[in-house]
């Protein structure tokens, strides 16, 4: 029989870290999460420190401090409570006699009580005495046969470690040792990266190619696991907060004050390059990539971009000079994470206080290149974000961890915002202007008849119909105290409500006339379950000397 490309099914599953618990999405229920037990007992997780994760190997990789731990999902576990004195090696295949069932061994634990590998064929069974052999194909398995006492199928939970010693003809191979504790870690080149170790804050780990249990940094081949003491590329000279891989070409280290770029792999020929000297990144998770291939970050002075290699550029010191000033946040009290909405066509940033989940938020588009202002309630405050294509089409979007521990996403028909028991008002307004009433600035001016246009398909359309707005109008001869009065909301000269579309014109016609150099305009909705647009602001200008 062939087989097709076309005939292989590929399977997505989220799975996702709240409240020192770790949950995984049923394949069976799509868009369904399970509680994986051993993951959530006290202890294995603590979510209240940093935590990342990364896959790799059909495999959930967690770095969370000291607490370094798997999530297996491909794996079956033997279980051998008198545990073996030398155990096989990666790469070994196990047979039991009569099921003839065989595994690849994978891992073994440090107590060589449990071995985790992939069922190639039959069942592993623990009734009528049948024994496990090895091939003792690249270590001699002692004892030389085993009857498992539990066969368990995954998901399974353990610690991450270092695969134990293994012999082979009297040899000893050993795997090295890893960091205590680590908060950063990716996949990169087939090898798994750690950093992050607060005893060793510039230094960099790599596990050997294809297997991320072997961190023994002696070796000389070129899949050897390899460190930045132990490299020609070097460790950083500065604090690594995040990693960023970008397939098999770059690596790169987001430190505190400067950015560098690792080409080609560490232990052939790698070399470490600056992206940038005068700006970090803010945190791990401090990022995003668009679809272009761009990388976006929260630097020294906001948000950036920049190709790899190349030159980062500040996208908002012309428009919002002073925005890293105002958010005065520390990487000890916020978490800024970014997130990439293929959708919506635009970058989310959003800057969490940790304490109490308070935020302001950044929808950048990437269609106008605007930055619009956003809060979220305290219990959506973001922790993570990730774009998730979701085997079912209808589950993908733009997913938000927040600080109650659920997982949100954005929903163009929902009207309020989710805040767990119940639901909340969203606040929402644009302002207009400041607008000059005379071309001469030695004029006043006088506009008459504004009308407002809201979206919508009327009576008779099929379009959803935007519910009623309230306009403010604010008036003055100094367009700065337009700025500010529209900013707090307060003096406004006319307050009215526009409704929807109706079958006179589709508009709102307001007859007072305002008298001043300069107006603006406030529209703003801060009712539960509404929404609004609008397609147009219009009025009749005319202009006088100020002595009138």
């Amino acid at each position: 029989m062939t087989v097709s490309l076309s005939d292989i099914v590929t399977i997505k599953r989220l799975v996702a870290t709240g409240n020192d618990e770790l949950w995984y999405e049923d394949n069976t229920m799509p868009g369904t999460m399970v509680e994986l037990a051993a993951a959530s007992v006290a202890g294995q997780l603590d979510t209240s420190d940093q935590l990342v994760m990364f896959e790799g190997y059909q495999k959930v990789f967690v770095i969370n401090g000291a607490k370094l731990k798997v999530a297996d999902f491909v794996n079956t576990r033997l279980t051998y409570h008198t545990k073996l004195t030398d155990p096989p090696a990666k790469g070994d295949i196990l047979t039991q006699a009569t099921s003839n069932a065989t595994m690849v061994v994978d891992f073994v634990d440090t107590t060589k009580e449990f071995i985790y590998g992939y069922v190639t064929s039959g069942t592993f069974v623990t009734t009528g005495g049948y024994t496990v052999t090895s091939n003792n194909a690249k270590a001699t398995m002692n004892a030389s046969s085993f009857v498992p006492d539990h066969v368990t199928a995954g998901p399974l939970w353990y610690d991450y470690t270092v695969y134990p010693d293994t012999k082979l003809a009297g040899v000893t191979t050993s795997y090295g040792t890893m960091p205590a504790k680590a908060y950063l870690g990716c996949l990169y080149r087939g090898r798994n990266v750690l950093a992050g170790n607060p005893n060793y804050p510039n230094q960099w780990y790599m596990s050997r190619v294809s297997n991320p249990f072997d961190y023994a940094y002696f070796a000389n081949d070129d899949l050897s696991p390899v460190a930045g003491n132990n490299a020609n590329a070097g460790e950083m000279g500065d604090i690594i907060r995040c990693l960023i891989p970008y397939k098999d070409d770059y690596l790169i280290f987001g430190c505190s004050s400067c950015i560098w770029v690792m080409s080609g792999d560490a232990a052939s020929g790698g070399s470490l390059n600056s992206l940038s000297l005068t700006t970090g990144i803010f945190g791990a998770n401090s990022y995003c990539w668009d679809d272009d291939n761009n990388l976006y970050f929260w630097g020294n002075n906001g948000l950036y971009k920049s190709t790899v290699p190349g030159s980062p550029v500040c996208l908002n010191e012309a428009s919002l000079p002073k925005l890293v000033n105002t958010k005065a946040a520390n990487p000890s009290t916020h978490r800024i994470v970014l997130g990439f909405d293929q959708t919506r066509r635009g970058i989310l940033v959003t800057i969490t206080k940790l304490s109490d989940g308070t935020n302001s938020c950044y929808w950048y588009d990437l269609r106008t290149g605007g930055f619009f202002p956003e809060n979220y309630p305290e219990q959506c405050g973001c922790y993570s974000m990730l774009y998730y294509a979701a085997n079912d089409k209808t589950l993908a979007g733009l997913l938000v961890g927040c600080t109650d521990g659920y997982i949100r996403t954005f929903d163009e028909t929902t009207k309020s915002d989710d805040v767990g028991a119940t639901t909340e008002a969203i606040s929402s307004y644009v302002n207009l202007g400041p607008f000059p009433l005379s071309k001469d600035p030695a004029k006043l001016g006088v506009i008459s008849n504004l009308s407002v246009v809201l979206a919508g398909g009327g009576p008779n359309g099929s379009q959803s119909d935007s519910d009623s707005v309230t306009l403010s109008v604010f008036a003055s001869r100094v367009s700065e105290q337009i700025i500010e009065k529209m900013h707090a909301n307060t003096g406004a000269s006319i307050i009215n409500t526009v409704t929807g579309p109706n079958s006179s014109g589709f508009c709102r016609t307001l007859v007072q006339k305002i008298r001043g150099s300069y107006i603006g305009v406030r529209l703003a909705n801060t009712t539960k379950d509404k929404s609004w647009a609008f397609e147009q602001l219009s009025g009749i200008i005319k202009s006088f000397s100020k002595g009138r």
